[in-house]
């Protein structure tokens, strides 16, 4: 069987020269210069703010912290770190008033439907203020969190462009101490902190590094299920990957069209290039 890298390395040097690239191209072609970040203080938007700061010029950046008031005191203290390393422009918006009447509406409300009202109203400020700042909204999910459907749709999955959505989340802590994000960001468990206590992997059911390498054989090297299984991986595992992969198909994913004309937006006319430009 084809072999791959145990634990997914990347060219870091390269990595951040595509992806700064890749910044500077996508937003400076729509006719901007500015970029505005979530940062929550976690490591994938703390990656994000220092490669947007330097494909963009600090100036430029716009670091948004949007705390509820049950957020980890942690997690703004580290996005404060990001600001302070990269020299950001920086604002905060505390988002409980703008949630907290909806909930007292739906006292019923689990914390999944509460945790996607905060993804949501989050995203809604980030707009907001790309309006105000005159830039475009960067999005901050990695690849195995778009293939596993770990995200709200509308929330955390809605953005201009992403730099980062073509790494696992294994290649983000490696570009992220690469960049120089700070360690005890790199280190910490991964968590959306939309309630105390919360992690992404206690959630799964499993952690980053099992699914990056499952998910690098059934995506990248295109194994079948049958073939992980014989690589070393559990039926289970494999079984709770693809049923994630499959389910949250949708997310990665414009709405579709239903098809009526010749040329239909998604279909048959899909790129700007048709027009020659």
């Amino acid at each position: 069987m084809t072999s791959y890298p145990a634990n997914l390395e990347i060219n870091t040097d390269l990595a951040r020269r595509i992806l700064t690239g890749f910044i500077r191209s996508e937003i400076t072609r729509v006719g901007l210069k500015r970029a505005v970040v979530g940062v929550s203080g976690g490591v994938d938007s703390s990656l994000v703010c220092f490669l947007a700061a330097e494909a963009l010029g600090a100036e430029n950046v716009l670091a948004v912290r949007m705390p509820y008031r049950t957020s980890s005191p942690e997690s703004l203290e580290h996005a404060q770190m990001v600001i302070d390393a990269t020299g950001v422009q920086s604002l905060t918006v505390e988002i409980t008033p703008m949630v907290e009447p909806y909930f007292e509406r739906f006292p019923d409300m689990d914390k999944r439907r509460k945790g996607n009202l905060m993804a949501r109203a989050r995203m809604a400020v980030l707009y907001d203020q790309s309006a105000v700042f005159g830039g475009l909204v960067v999005g901050t999910s990695n690849k195995t969190e778009i293939l596993l459907g770990y995200s709200t749709l509308y929330g955390d999955s809605a953005y201009a462009i992403n730099p980062i959505g073509d790494l696992y989340k294994t290649q983000v802590w490696q570009l992220a101490e690469a960049v120089g994000v700070p360690d005890v960001i790199v280190r910490k468990p991964p968590t959306a902190d939309l309630w105390a206590g919360q992690t992404d992997e206690q959630e799964l059911g499993f952690t980053y590094r099992e699914a990056d390498r499952l998910l690098y054989l059934l995506v990248d090297l295109r194994y079948t299920p049958e073939e992980c299984v014989e690589a070393g991986f559990s039926e289970e595992l494999v079984r709770a990957v693809m049923e994630r992969v499959r389910r949250y198909h949708y997310k990665r994913i414009m709405p579709p069209i239903a098809k009526v004309s010749n040329r239909t937006i998604g279909y048959d006319f899909l790129y700007l290039r048709d027009w020659g430009t």
